[in-house]
């Protein structure tokens, strides 16, 4: 690193800065430390460490306590970067070859930037009050601000204190300000983010004082926060991915249809549901057992961790008889033994509970029955806990759904190994994915875990979590909320957030309702019909014309499996979520930054979901970025224009941008039938697109680190449009442990009006009503192929 000390020089930033802060602060010295700087004040110590050039961390130690390195979030480790010390009278300032800080020394400030543009500063930085340990911030009078975890109150969550305390809403519609799953973590439209690196509960104030601050309240720990500036949100993205943990790649049986209610009482209702699915030709690919695989009845035995002998006689054979119908079993678990349960002397004995201040079991009533908690913060604890999912693993158990994992009751007095209830709360469902994920990695090494649950914190997708939006009220107003949940936390880290297809919570059979919640599920993570039992979620049991919608509906998602399984791809390696907001493609476009009713799935679709009764139309502004197509017709629509668009009852508004390639297979019952040895290749040819390219990224959909392990293959596609021909390349990029099959691609470009003159070196057929000319590809080596389509005048 360069340390340079000037007395006098100018050194301009571009940018604002704000109020001052803390005027009882005063400094007191700078110090150069091994990687990181010390700037000592009055009241304490900051610790700032580049970790990157885009990431930077400041710790404050206020005086008399000790620095606390241990994150639960961060897996990065800081880069041996250069970074530039300058030392004047009146300032200090860290700068690398992109993020910087300025430290003020009178008055007292820290501020922050990102190649010379201004990003946050510090207003009052530490406080300490009676309540809360806060974090205080200037913030710009006019950057959105997004964040805080899955809640539902528009897009922009500026002027909202928002708790930070993980709990289910029951429910829910519209609106909740507080759901299963929070987050400190705070993203700006002038694309940075800020993450603050700490465990216990609190609030993330995001200016409700309207006083343009920003505040990070907590009850105690870490005074640490990340930095995260990038130079558009995809980099932003990847930059808050890379700090925290990237997702590994799900097993390719979780983009398939789930059957899954509260619940299957039995052996025999869970098998012949799936025979129904089977004669219905309706594909699936997992069923979810709810609480009556170890009990009869709702309350009175979680915890027993063992499937009911009554009503289920022979789970081994069941799951087996499964597996041979290419059906993945998964069962729920919760963090709960009640004292009524069969584990509860055994929980006791072995010492794996959560005690209370006089080293007892800490037992308190909830909704079903009377309860300890496992801490999984105790080796003990974990330990025993992994083994009951070992267990059923070898029983062929595929995926596990952790239910109530906020945890849903937890009073605040109760202590865990590592801290109190309220210490330890929102990082509770963090630490039992990551539970489960380190045991598949040490016991099961070959298989990709599936991990479902509703609660976590910063970071969980690095250990496999799969959110769900937890127990929204099955009405139009719950469906509406759901878009805007899925963005932001896809934002946020959590690319695989979705909801209970249907709707979870209440009796109501809506069949208009259901079809349009199913159909939104094509373009979402996970496609997981749920509720609870009184309505039917299961395509299979609803009337015949629901059941052929949702029918359509399902065929579809496995027909776009290899596009939706390139974006779990591009997730993995680059955090990017699978629904994207539209300011992903138009960054300064200020409806778009506030836009929760329409969003990108991938890069290359844009849809519309249909959440209200009884319409007909429905008005739409396409993304200037593009011209687009509809999926369904084929009719071409100028981007930057807002449309009336006809409501199809088969289907959402769907729409393909131009000079996107789409791949596509026939439907199949279940992903065991998955292969690319025959596929549709849709090209849609846009002349205004001079130059395209995408990809199919394919490997076994089991293998961990498939990539990593050189057991993929990628086929690239490029499009070149020039002197009225249009030139497509296929090519193969084959990893080192992959074997390589033949491939009958079937190429289809759309928008061609007129039959071409030539195609050289291949037949083709053109399709006048459709505007479509398929070219059928045979790839028996993993070379090259050109493709030139001479247009007709």
């Amino acid at each position: 690193m360069n340390f340079i000390k000037i007395t006098f020089i100018l050194f301009l930033f571009v940018g604002s800065y704000l109020n001052a802060q803390n005027k009882d602060r005063l400094f007191v010295s700078f110090s150069e430390k091994e990687g990181y700087v010390e700037v000592k004040t009055t009241d304490g110590i900051y610790r700032i460490q580049p970790y990157s050039t885009k990431i930077i961390e400041t710790s404050f130690i206020p005086s008399g306590e000790l620095f606390n390195p241990n994150s639960h979030a961060v897996v990065l480790k800081p880069e041996n970067i250069k970074y530039t010390i300058v030392l004047l009278k009146d300032e200090s300032i860290v700068y690398t070859d992109g993020i910087s800080v300025k430290i003020k020394h009178s008055p007292f400030q820290i501020s922050y930037f990102y190649n010379d543009h201004f990003l946050i500063s510090e207003r009052k930085g530490y406080v300490k009050t009676e309540e809360f340990e806060t974090l205080d911030f200037n913030l710009s009078a006019n950057e959105i601000l997004y964040g805080g975890g899955a809640r539902a109150l528009g897009m922009n969550r500026r002027g909202n204190r928002l708790q930070l305390y993980n709990r289910a809403h029951y429910g829910y519609e519209t609106r909740s300000e507080l759901m299963n799953f929070t987050m400190p973590l705070v993203y700006s439209s002038n694309l940075y983010a800020i993450h603050f690196d700490n465990a216990p509960i609190g609030y993330l104030d995001l200016d409700s004082k309207k006083d343009n601050s920003l505040q990070y309240e907590t009850i105690s720990g870490r005074k640490t926060y990340q930095v995260v500036a990038g130079n558009s949100w995809k980099d932003l993205i990847n930059q808050y991915t890379t700090l925290t943990g990237k997702q590994p790649l799900i097993p390719r049986w979780a983009l398939g249809n789930f059957s899954s209610r509260f619940g299957y009482h039995s052996q025999e209702e869970t098998l012949s549901t799936i025979d129904k699915f089977i004669e219905e030709e309706i594909p699936v690919d997992a069923i979810i057992l709810d609480l009556y695989w170890f009990g009869k009845d709702i309350k009175g035995t979680m915890g027993n961790f063992e499937f009911d002998k009554d009503s289920f006689p022979d789970p081994k054979k069941m799951i087996s008889n499964l597996k041979e119908k290419g059906v993945k079993t998964i069962l729920v678990t919760e963090p709960f033994i009640l004292t009524t349960s069969n584990k509860w002397e055994e929980a006791v004995e072995k010492n794996i509970l959560g005690l209370n201040a006089k080293g007892e079991p800490y037992t308190y009533d909830f909704y079903f029955g009377n309860t300890g908690i496992i801490d999984i913060f105790k080796p003990e604890g974990k330990q025993w806990f992994w083994d009951i999912y070992k267990k059923f693993a070898n029983y062929g158990v595929a995926g596990w759904w952790g239910d109530l994992g906020e945890p849903e009751v937890h009073p605040s007095d109760l202590l865990h190994a590592n801290g109190t209830a309220d210490e330890v709360h929102n990082i509770y469902g963090h630490n039992w994915a990551k539970l489960i994920f380190e045991g598949y990695q040490k016991e099961f090494s070959n298989q990709r875990p599936f991990i479902l649950m509703r609660a976590g914190y910063s970071g969980s997708q690095h250990y496999g979590l799969i959110p769900w939006s937890g127990d929204v009220n099955r009405t139009w107003g719950g469906l509406q909320s759901q878009v805007e949940i899925a963005l932001q936390m896809g934002m946020q880290g959590l690319g695989y957030m979705h909801s209970d297809l249907g709707g979870f919570a209440g009796a109501n059979l809506d069949d208009e309702l259901y079809t349009r919640w199913l159909q939104y599920g094509v373009f979402q993570p996970i496609f997981r019909p749920h509720a609870q039992e009184e309505v039917p979620s299961e395509p299979v049991f609803r009337e015949p014309k629901a059941m052929a919608l949702a029918k359509k509906s399902i065929e579809l998602r496995y027909q776009l499996m290899p596009y939706n399984y390139t974006l779990v791809f591009e997730n993995n390696q680059t955090g990017m979520p699978l629904m994207r907001p539209l300011f992903f493609d138009e960054s300064t476009n200020t409806s778009a930054l506030n836009n929760k009713t329409t969003y990108l799935w991938g890069n290359d679709f844009f849809v519309s979901p249909v959440v209200e009764a009884s319409l007909k139309e429905q008005k739409i502004s396409f993304p200037a970025s593009s011209n687009w197509f509809d999926f369904y017709t084929d009719e071409k629509i100028e981007g930057g224009t807002t449309e009336t668009i006809e409501l199809k009852e088969e289907s959402i508004p769907t729409f393909v941008r131009g000079g996107a390639f789409i791949p596509m297979i026939k439907s199949i019952q279940n992903t065991t039938q998955y292969n690319l040895n025959s596929f549709d290749l849709h090209f849609y040819f846009d002349e205004s697109v001079k130059e395209s390219e995408d990809k199919l990224y394919n490997d076994d959909g089991e293998t961990p680190n498939a990539f990593e392990k050189g057991m993929f293959e990628i086929i690239h596609f490029e499009s070149e449009f020039k002197k009225n021909c249009i030139e497509i390349e296929i090519e193969h990029e084959i990893g080192s442990n992959y074997k390589f099959s033949s491939k009958e691609i079937n190429l289809v470009i759309h928008n061609i009006s007129k039959k071409p003159k030539k195609v050289k070196g291949f037949n083709f057929t053109w399709n006048s009503k459709n505007k479509t000319v398929v070219i059928p590809i045979s790839v028996n080596k993993p070379s090259e192929k050109k493709i030139k389509i001479k247009l007709s005048n």
